[in-house]
């Protein structure tokens, strides 16, 4: 069972590290928000960075937003840096949870992962990176069994909703779930929207690397998982999709890379069926059309050299029509902003061979939320650290790097979400000619 109990030389639940970057702050007050959550009605947690003026004036923003003047002086502030392993170490061996808000994780995350595994404290981060999601399987995922820490990534948006949703739907179908395609939509208000530049540096360097990750896939001599039921049909690279009645692309997220991981997990431990798995996303008309091949054809020229991606990091604004900013959205932003991931899935009903014959029912499924970066992303994030300190007993048995639906297959992670407004509902199941259908 996960060691969840704080002690006088590990005293905090929880430590936010990197609480005075962008979505730092954002998980600091949705941690205030939930301290009545931790165990026995109460979370002792502390926050973490390189700067103690910019940690206290996180945390006097929080107490301003929040209404909490006490969080000035109840809250503990950690010096702590990744450039200074010593720093780490003394952080984590005061944690019973890291939450790592640092990025981008690819230069900046290993060093905590580490010093996590080698202190005894659980790393929970929100990284959409997969280079270092599979880095830190492969490097420390035995460490990590033997320590009896969890390394859980992509915490956030990136990937619970897809990863959890894919757990949710296989649960409530009734039978064998072989195969589901997801569909996101992002609505924004007046205000409009947008994400902070951090995101946008992931994804310039993530996909200028990719050519290292086909290479590090290589050394987990992975097997092809076992196709139960019909083949799941790859879609184009742009479409009208029925679904959503828009334009769709492949998502080109973390979400399918950690949901197939998720899906090897459970078969190899769980003997589980492995269920198929497609990720797409709405861009919306022919206007919106135009302007993703555009701006598409500009970053994929050049990220591919150091002068272009020095121009991409150097104005992300122009370059992604204003999506992504050095300042991030506003706060009106994010309250006009919402998403919707829409799940279609197929299988067999119980008593049916999933080895004879083709598919005899559908489910359709919905997990909504707010503003994807910086209110569903802390949510999940807060909710997946205190399902670990609330329900030990229902993690897996030992140690290890796992992703979201590997970690929390088996608690009411997915009940805790739809408590803060993460919303997990069946919209309509078809088993055979019966056609059941349930309220949004």
């Amino acid at each position: 069972m996960a060691r969840v109990e704080t002690t006088s030389s590990r005293p905090y639940h929880l430590v936010i590290f990197g609480a005075s970057g962008f979505t730092g702050q954002f998980v600091v007050e949705e941690v205030a928000r939930t301290v009545s959550e931790g165990p026995k009605g109460d979370l002792k947690w502390a926050v973490a960075g390189r700067s103690k003026q910019k940690l206290e004036k996180v945390l006097e923003q929080a107490a301003g937003v929040l209404g909490k003047p006490e969080l000035q002086t109840e809250v503990d502030v950690i010096l702590a840096d990744v450039g200074e392993p010593d720093s780490l170490a003394a952080m984590c061996k005061k944690a019973v949870i890291v939450l790592n808000c640092v990025g981008p994780y690819r230069f900046f995350g290993e060093a905590v992962v580490r010093a996590c595994v080698e202190n005894g404290a659980h790393h929970i981060d929100i990284s959409g990176e997969p280079q270092f999601l599979e880095g830190m399987q492969l490097n420390y995922n035995s460490q990590a069994a033997e320590t009896g820490v969890f390394v859980i990534g992509s915490c956030g948006f990136d990937s619970i909703p897809a990863d959890m949703g894919v757990i949710y739907t296989r649960d409530q179908f009734r039978g064998t779930l072989t195969a589901l395609e997801s569909f996101l939509t992002i609505s924004t208000g007046p205000e409009g929207g947008g994400l902070h530049e951090g995101t946008w540096q992931s994804a310039i360097y993530g996909l200028a690397d990719r050519p290292n990750l086909k290479s590090l896939r290589r050394k987990f001599n992975w097997k092809p998982l076992p196709i139960v039921g019909s083949k799941l049909r790859h879609r184009g690279a742009l479409f009208h999709s029925n679904e959503i009645q828009q334009y769709a692309i492949p998502f080109m997220g973390s979400d399918p890379a950690v949901v197939k991981r998720t899906q090897r997990f459970l078969a190899e431990e769980h003997q589980d069926t492995p269920v198929q798995y497609g990720a797409y996303a709405g861009v919306g008309g022919i206007g919106s059309v135009i302007k993703l091949m555009f701006a598409g054809m500009m970053f994929w020229l050049l990220v591919k050299c150091a002068c272009g991606r020095n121009l991409l990091l150097k104005y992300p604004e122009f370059f992604s029509f204003g999506i992504f900013t050095k300042a991030g959205p506003t706060r009106k932003q994010m309250e006009g902003s919402s998403f919707q991931l829409s799940f279609y899935g197929e299988g067999y009903t119980d008593g049916q061979d999933p080895a004879q014959g083709k598919p005899n029912a559908k489910i359709r499924t919905r997990v909504q939320g707010p503003e994807v970066g910086y209110v569903a992303t802390p949510i999940a994030m807060v909710q997946a650290a205190l399902t670990i300190l609330n329900e030990p007993a229902a993690m897996p048995k030992k140690g290890g790097v796992y992703t979201p639906g590997a970690a929390f297959a088996k608690t009411t992670l997915i009940n805790r979400l739809n408590k803060h407004g993460i919303q997990f509902s069946v919209l309509m199941r078809v088993d055979g000619v019966l056609v059941v259908v349930f309220s949004g």
